[in-house]
């Protein structure tokens, strides 16, 4: 995430901020700038879900629709009268802003499902209250439980599964990976590396479901996956990796933003290859060491509790390849 300042004063603000608090002045997040601009009624004005998710993007005026690029990307959602889960919407919304913020600096498409029915992306944010939720992905459409928002629900969940580290916004990372694989894997080539790092994505997934929780990961996991769950099958190694890279980059991003990572690391100088790759996990890998160095002097978890041997650097280095080829085409 990049370093913002108001465009009137000066002042620092962050990602979510849409009143600069030194000078009062209405500011929002411009998607295509990239940056947070002090509103010009003229051009832009806040999207219509300011207020019912919290949402400080900016829509062009005159536009057709209300509603900025991320929220639009959202097909079903509560009620405006559901008073309970509405502020769990909220949290849901603000943490898929950073995926899309991010998906775009990446050079990656974001396209919503009524500019493409087809091969669109579309976000459908629901609440298990009433319902049985299965988050995931399917044809692209990214199903998300608003309870995982609770912080007291996502913290039961993570000791359940025994999950190092649940987020909403590395829910809202891992599904989309489901998506950019349908993207970023098309030609026979790429689709080749990919079984020869990850195994079949075709494989029968029921059967390799029910294996894996009725077996549990194989001993040594440790050594080739990021995390038991990648074990299940080659379409979650993938998703558990593709969101990996993306933690890295935005990690990397925000810290040479704040001065603490060589500028230029990541966003503003992407390299194609396994160099590129290299120069990346070479600032990584003592960077997340400081940053869990850091949380347990505050008596927290570690920010990054995860370990990369050789195989996962390979997978990373795959997503990394055909991430940096589409933004460098793009640019």
């Amino acid at each position: 995430m990049r370093d913002f300042a108001c465009q009137k004063c000066g002042q620092r603000l962050v990602f979510e901020n849409s009143v600069c608090l030194n000078c009062d002045s209405a500011v929002g997040y411009s998607l295509s700038d990239r940056d947070i601009l002090v509103i010009d009624p003229a051009r832009h004005q806040p999207c219509a879900n300011l207020n019912v998710a919290s949402c400080n993007w900016l829509v062009a005026v005159g536009g057709t629709d209300p509603l900025c690029e991320s929220c639009s990307l959202t097909r079903t959602r509560p009620n405006d009268d559901d008073a309970e889960f509405l502020p769990l919407f909220a949290e849901a919304e603000t943490a898929k802003r950073r995926l899309v913020a991010e998906l775009n600096e990446l050079g990656l498409p974001v396209v919503g499902k009524e500019q493409e029915p087809e091969t669109g992306l579309a976000f459908d944010l629901l609440s298990s209250a009433n319902q049985n939720v299965v988050i995931g992905h399917a044809d692209g459409v990214i199903t998300l439980d608003l309870a995982e928002g609770d912080d007291s629900h996502r913290e039961q969940m993570r000791t359940q599964l025994a999950e190092p580290y649940r987020t909403l916004l590395g829910h809202f990372r891992h599904e989309s990976g489901h998506y950019y694989y349908t993207v970023l894997v098309q030609d026979d080539e790429t689709k080749g590396q990919f079984v020869d790092l990850f195994g079949d994505p075709d494989a029968d997934y029921q059967a390799a479901l029910d294996r894996h929780y009725n077996e549990g990961a194989p001993v040594g996991w440790e050594d080739e996956f990021v995390s038991s769950y990648a074990t299940m099958h080659a379409a979650e190694d993938w998703a558990e990796t593709f969101a990996h890279y993306l933690h890295i980059r935005d990690t990397l991003d925000t810290a040479a933003a704040f001065g603490f990572a060589p500028a230029g690391v990541s966003i503003d100088k992407p390299k194609p290859g396994r160099v590129g790759f290299d120069q990346l996990v070479d600032e990584w890998l003592p960077l997340a060491w400081s940053l869990n160095m850091v949380n347990r002097s505050m008596g927290h978890q570690d920010l990054y509790p995860f370990v990369l041997p050789p195989k996962v650097l390979d997978k990373l280095a795959f997503a990394h390849e055909l991430i940096a080829k589409r933004q460098l085409a793009d640019d």
